[in-house]
């Protein structure tokens, strides 16, 4: 399966999404759960850390109850993780689209954000990323004005009861600085930086007119996705070390239970059936990609059956999980509007489908939700679990 480097096929410049996935196909009635918790449009105070630009305002609000614990031969929840990769707020209003919709579907995401999303142009040589420039990005840098709007939707998404991980900073796909290179060493200095962006926004832009991100990020910070899935088998020991929980990285898994890879879940990309085609990976780059090939800009009247396609897509990767293995269902995304946004509405429609009420226990949840889940099962229950392949139906002993 081949790698795409953002920079090689676009060359998109400040603003589009975060990050680029692995391109190609690959070979082969309630809705979320109860939460609880107190009004995610407080104005949260608390105890300041560091220059200010974080502070600790208690436990997040807009959690699920503590984990139930499976009978042997229950059947299992059916989870679904939609996560965004990058998580920049670049005047789209793509980030407050989808936490709207999110509320009202009383689901969690996953927010992996950009350190560098954080930091200003103007100081950049504050980062120095491994094997690439003092300063260099892939990705660019946002103005002050999406630095402050993504200040604000990330707080506001926390206080929602979403998860805030990391997509790390200068998004290197390509070349000898490419992250699939990086020691353990260098993973961990990237990974510190990332904090320190996140954490020192304050002394890094002189902004005082916004609000600090309400949580502790060293506590917060449980898993992360790689540029463009590369680099994992290095990253893993670097995140166990610092007692990550979860990566979801790798490209290309199938739509089984997850297992663990040194010590830390591993929540791949699925491959998910593509209407007219071979399957595909469960994030909109993928589909754009097959569907336009290297332009994010196709012929306009492919749109409505494009969108179409997408959507059928998510859904079917949808049913299939819930009709028969049960195995959580990950989508990736980006803030992006390629091919006129319709990645962005089959996202939606995706949502509105899975939490409207037609399927009985469905949980849309977070990758941190989904490892307290996890965690709390007896460890025989989950391994029954995972004997189950692609397809297979739940019966309650193992295997369909």
């Amino acid at each position: 399966m081949r790698h795409i480097s953002r920079r090689g096929i676009f060359g998109l410049g400040v603003g589009a999404a975060a990050a680029l996935s692995v391109a190609g196909c690959s070979p082969s009635g309630s809705s979320a759960s109860d939460k609880v918790g107190s009004n995610p449009g407080r104005t949260a105070k608390g105890k300041p850390i560091g220059d200010g630009s974080t502070e600790y305002t208690g436990k997040q609000p807009n959690q699920p109850p503590a984990p139930e614990k499976l009978a042997p031969g229950q059947k299992p929840p059916q989870f679904v993780v939609f996560s965004w990769d990058g998580a920049g707020e670049v005047g789209n209003g793509l980030f407050p689209r989808f936490r709207k919709l999110a509320k009202e579907h009383n689901a969690s995401m996953t927010f992996f954000l950009s350190g560098l999303y954080l930091l200003p142009e103007s100081k950049k040589r504050l980062y120095r990323p491994p094997n690439n420039p003092v300063g260099a990005s892939d990705i660019g840098y946002l103005t002050d004005e999406h630095i402050k709007a993504t200040l604000k939707n990330v707080r506001a998404a926390w206080l929602d009861g979403h998860e805030i991980g990391t997509h790390f900073n200068g998004h290197f796909c390509g070349g000898r600085g490419s992250v699939a290179n990086w020691t353990p060493a260098q993973w961990d200095s990237e990974i510190e930086q990332a904090m320190d962006f996140v954490t020192k926004w304050r002394t890094n832009t002189g902004f005082t007119d916004v609000e600090p991100l309400p949580f502790d990020y060293s506590k917060e910070l449980v898993g992360s996705r790689t540029p463009c899935l590369l680099g994992q088998a290095n990253l893993l020991p670097t995140a166990r070390k610092r007692g990550w929980r979860y990566d979801a990285s790798s490209p290309g898994g199938l739509q089984v239970w997850p297992t663990k890879k040194q010590g830390v879940w591993d929540f791949p990309l699925q491959s998910i059936p593509f209407p007219g085609h071979r399957e595909c990976l469960s994030m909109d780059f993928n589909l754009m990609f097959n569907q336009s090939q290297n332009s994010t800009k196709g012929p306009p009247a492919n749109y409505p059956r494009w969108r179409q396609q997408a959507t059928d897509a998510y859904i079917a990767g949808f049913r299939r999980a819930y009709e028969t293995n049960r195995a959580p269902f990950f989508v990736g995304n980006h803030f992006e509007q390629w091919n006129g946004g319709i990645y962005m509405d089959a996202v939606e429609e995706a949502v509105k489908h899975i939490a409207g009420g037609k399927h009985k226990d469905v949980r849309l949840v977070s990758f941190r939700q989904l490892c307290d889940w996890l965690d709390a099962q007896d460890p025989q229950v989950l391994a029954n679990l995972r004997g189950l392949g692609v397809g297979q139906k739940f019966t309650g002993r193992g295997r369909g």
